[in-house]
């Protein structure tokens, strides 16, 4: 018996750490420049440290997220277009959903690892594993065209400091007084200007 617990204690001693914290878990408030027609992250790689994620993994899904080109340049990332601050972090808050958190426990102490062609999220804290799914924006409208006077169906991905709703639809960013974040609403487009578009809610 002595044996066995001693063999017990050693195997206990032994065992991999995990690799998980306690410390609470808060996401970098994204740091935004416009200069002339783009849009500069300032500090996207302390944002990408804080998720312990591939640079490119996050840059692919922001840039597919809103509609643009764009680039890493030291520990910037840097957008093709004017994109405010709210709608960044809520992108941002979206990719930490899908590909950081654990459904189960919600904790961030996670892996994105390929399993037969599948990306699935495990977790270290846990034991979860989850395939993730590629999101799929809603929009109704030619993906190089947003036109005055014509209705399509958005998402509002995140609310203004004036407490517009904000969504992305091709290029642009739409305006929606009203709007809540989450609703999927038809509206129709006021006025364009450059890549900003304004709009009202009509269901």
């Amino acid at each position: 018996m002595d044996d066995y617990e001693a063999l017990l204690d050693r195997a206990i001693k032994n065992l991999p750490d995990m690799e998980t914290t306690d410390a609470r878990f808060v996401i970098p408030e994204p740091k935004i420049f416009i200069e002339g027609k783009t849009t500069i992250l300032d500090n996207f790689s302390n944002i990408v440290d804080v998720l312990n994620r591939d640079a490119d993994h996050l840059m692919k899904f922001l840039t597919r997220e809103m509609g643009t080109a764009g680039k890493l340049e030291g520990g910037r990332a840097i957008f093709q277009g004017r994109f405010p601050k709210e709608l960044m972090k809520s992108n941002i808050e979206s990719y930490v959903e899908e590909y950081v958190m654990c459904s189960e426990c919600s904790r961030p102490d996670t892996q994105l690892v390929k399993d037969n062609r599948v990306l699935v999220l495990k977790c270290s804290a846990c034991g979860a594993h989850r395939p993730v799914k590629k999101r799929r924006a809603v929009a109704s409208a030619p993906r190089d065209a947003v036109e005055e006077g014509q209705e399509y169906e958005v998402r509002i991905d995140a609310v203004g400091s004036k407490g517009d709703g904000i969504a992305k639809l091709a290029k642009f960013t739409i305006f929606v007084p009203g709007a809540v974040k989450g609703d999927v609403v038809t509206i129709k487009i006021n006025r364009i200007s450059g890549t900003l578009a304004f709009a009202q809610k009509i269901s």
